[in-house]
């Protein structure tokens, strides 16, 4: 187990803030979390742990102990009548992972392509794009808690998810970590889904028909042409949640604005286009400094250089004031604030 004094935390969060950590562990291994929860400097002072840090905001420097999941590994668990049942460990890529089993046929995740992260966060945020969400395919998880080293699963049902929520995000939050997933993917007859967003406008322009390359290629082509490239730009993708609203706001909302997006959900209430009201509030393309949302997609607040996580933090508060002022709506940040 390495550990590092005084390290800069800056090639491990999207944002590319340079702060830093009194102690960084690298976990390789899930025996090396043993180790760290007997080390009295690893868990006896830990304060953070890191995943692919693609989805948090770290406002100042870490005291204490920050344990960053690196254990890797994927493997085929089980083959059955049109399914599969494949196990990732948490530090797996999950965009290495998704295209693995797209090139192995397997359905389900090609929607999810692209999107940064590891596969141990996955579930936590329960993340989602183009109609599809982690929920969806997500088959059991290993847990370690953190406070006695016992190994937990769980069972889709039991990780409670819901909207960039679940369980572990909830009243497990910090409470331990996700060792490893398990995915049941289709293995013939896979449900293509294709009228979310762009994809089936993507897929016509390039003349294919709807199959998981033919998806997941759409949908890396749609995220490379709206998103910017955190090794390029600092961002975690989408910053905000997209908000829902009862039936007689959305109706009112639709009466003045026509051409908000909206999608009705099964309690009869909409989810709208966070992007959308961002960009009407003014902030598509607006910077203050170093820090703003991006013009190409105002949903995602970028750092254009050199910003500070209070210059990030000053824009993403600015924005949710402007949007309330405006709609009357209060925006949630999806990303993790790490305070």
């Amino acid at each position: 187990m390495v550990a590092e004094q005084n390290a800069s935390l800056k090639p491990y969060n999207s944002f590319g803030l340079d702060v830093r950590a009194e102690r960084l562990y690298h976990l390789e291994s899930e025996m090396h979390l043993l180790e760290y929860l007997d080390d009295p400097e690893g868990y006896g002072q830990h304060s953070l742990l890191l995943g692919g840090g693609s989805n948090m905001l770290i406002a100042g420097d870490i005291k204490g102990s920050v344990a960053r999941v690196a254990w890797t590994g994927r493997r085929l668990v089980e083959e059955g009548d049109g399914f599969v049942i494949v196990e990732a460990a948490a530090g797996e890529n999950w965009q290495d992972f998704v295209q693995w089993t797209v090139d192995q046929g397997w359905g389900g995740l090609q929607n999810l392509s692209l999107i940064p992260g590891l596969v141990g966060t996955a579930p936590i945020q329960n993340i989602g794009a183009y109609g599809v969400e982690t929920k969806d395919s997500l088959h059991s998880l290993r847990w370690m808690r953190w406070a006695d080293g016992e190994i937990e699963e769980f069972s889709n049902a039991q990780c409670e998810f819901g909207y960039r929520d679940s369980l572990f995000k909830g009243r497990l939050k910090d409470q331990g970590v996700i060792l490893s997933v398990q995915f049941r993917l289709s293995s013939r007859d896979h449900t293509l889904v294709t009228h979310y967003g762009s994809v089936a406008e993507e897929l016509a322009l390039r003349g294919t028909e709807a199959g998981l390359r033919s998806i997941a290629d759409a949908v890396m082509s749609i995220r490379r042409s709206k998103l910017p490239n955190p090794a390029e730009l600092g961002n975690s993708g989408s910053f905000f949640k997209n908000p829902t609203v009862d039936a007689q706001k959305a109706a009112e909302l639709a009466q003045e604005y026509p051409n908000l997006a909206q999608y009705p959900q099964a309690d009869g209430r909409a989810k709208l286009a966070a992007g959308w009201l961002i960009e009407q509030s003014g902030w598509k393309g607006r910077r203050l400094g170093n820090a703003g949302m991006h013009a190409k997609q105002a949903l995602v607040l970028v750092n254009y250089g050199g910003a500070s996580a209070a210059e990030l933090l000053a824009v993403a508060r600015q924005v949710q004031a402007d949007v309330l002022a405006k709609f009357q709506i209060a925006l949630e940040m999806e990303v993790n604030l790490i305070e």
